[in-house]
């Protein structure tokens, strides 16, 4: 139970140019007077039980539609769609409350929508309580409610059981960060129990820890799926040109695929991390001092350029970013020929672990203006404990600790 089959489906919408033109369609079904608008077409994947699948795009790509055809709420223009066990869903903020009802009555009421009985919910309603964590405001109206409570409720009631499905739109981002942090722990241990997950989120850390694939909408359409870092690279990658410029993907030798984006006035031709004496190494010690060394070569006169950089763990997650804005260090006027390196001094902090750069050059400090390249993977590197006593994390804060009786 828990699987999901989509098939060749496609979704459009009737527009009519005038308001009348609706009524002369209907009494008269042979002459058409609307045009179709396409949201989605020919889609097609399918999700095993206890997969967990990721879907992202800009807003408009389709991704809500998608999700509210899956779970029932909208059908198919063409296509089909095929479903095994028991679904929950969270797609709108407090989708199916009423305003004027409690949130103890909106409880019984969604939750018998979810095919659960009256006994069930007044069993596990001690639960729901508590895991929202709204107090007294379970029994006042939920018009009163606040955004993020009705997010606390909504989600405690489509999880008080774990369902064979579960999908997630992006409600829960107008949640505050405790019950973000409360919910994907709840939904990490649903798919870890066998719990079929379907999400969408623009939280790259989100979908590379919580999903086995990712789906990258775009037009309507599949642009790409496969394994989530290489998906959200490249989504980032579209967003860091979004007016349709190239997108790269190399295959590396280690087997990790590379993207790199942008309009190429500026590249990056160089990345090394060189010790303490200057000699480039690619195993750094925990807390070594090292400083990262960047060539770029200028192709295009350029009036400003931005530099900047970050630090990447083996699931994507960032660790540290900055660039040359952040530090006051922007470089105008750069003549086409020239090169410029950029350095960064510092003590590498980290955990051990595989880690890698990711290099940006654009004209302020996001990528969304002028990104002349997006890197990501430019330089892979591990860490390794040669001197420092064993910790856990990421991190190493090199505590001083005292302990007194």
């Amino acid at each position: 139970m828990g699987n999901i089959s989509v098939k060749h489906i496609g979704k459009a919408y009737k527009t009519y140019p005038t308001r009348f033109s609706r009524l002369r369609e209907w009494i008269n079904p042979g002459k058409v007077q609307h045009i179709e608008k396409w949201i989605l077409t020919d889609i097609s994947f399918d999700v095993s039980a206890g997969e967990s699948i990721g879907i992202i795009g800009i807003n408009g790509a389709g991704k809500s539609t998608l999700l509210k055809m899956i779970t029932g709420t909208t059908h198919p223009t063409v296509g089909q769609i095929a479903i095994s066990g028991r679904m929950a869903a969270l797609l709108e903020l407090g989708m199916g409350f009423h305003p004027d009802f409690t949130g103890r009555q909106n409880v019984y009421m969604a939750g018998q929508l979810l095919g659960l009985t009256s006994k069930q919910l007044t069993d596990i309603m001690p639960e729901i309580e508590q895991f929202a964590e709204i107090g007294e405001y379970i029994d006042e109206p939920v018009r009163i409610y606040s955004s993020g409570m009705q997010v606390r409720l909504a989600f405690s009631i489509a999880t008080a059981v774990r369902p064979d499905i579960l999908i997630v739109d992006e409600a829960l981002s107008v949640g505050d960060s405790y019950f973000q942090h409360k919910s994907f722990a709840r939904i990490k241990q649903f798919n870890q129990q066998g719990t079929t997950l379907l999400i969408v989120s623009h939280d790259k850390q989100a979908i590379i820890n919580l999903c086995n694939r990712a789906i990258l909408l775009a037009d309507g359409k599949i642009k790409m799926a496969g394994d989530p870092e290489q998906v959200m690279d490249y989504y980032n990658a579209m967003l860091a040109d979004p007016h349709g410029g190239a997108i790269e993907q190399l295959l590396l030798e280690t087997g990790q695929t590379q993207t790199l984006s942008g309009s190429k006035e500026a590249t990056v031709t160089g990345v090394t991390i060189l010790n303490e004496i200057g000699k480039p190494i690619d195993i750094v010690g925990v807390g070594q001092r090292v400083k990262l060394k960047i060539v770029a070569k200028i192709h295009k006169d350029i009036p400003k350029l931005v530099f900047g950089y970050s630090i990447r763990d083996r699931l994507g997650q960032i660790i540290y970013g900055t660039n040359t804005q952040l530090e006051n260090k922007i470089l105008f006027n750069l003549t086409a020929g020239n090169d410029v390196n950029f350095y960064a001094e510092f003590n590498m902090n980290l955990g051990v672990g595989s880690y890698s750069i990711q290099t940006a050059l654009t004209s302020s400090d996001t990528h969304l203006e002028n990104n002349y390249e997006w890197r990501d993977l430019a330089l892979l590197f591990n860490v390794i404990n040669i001197d420092k006593a064993n910790f856990v994390g990421c991190a190493w804060l090199h505590p001083k600790i005292e302990i007194t009786r």
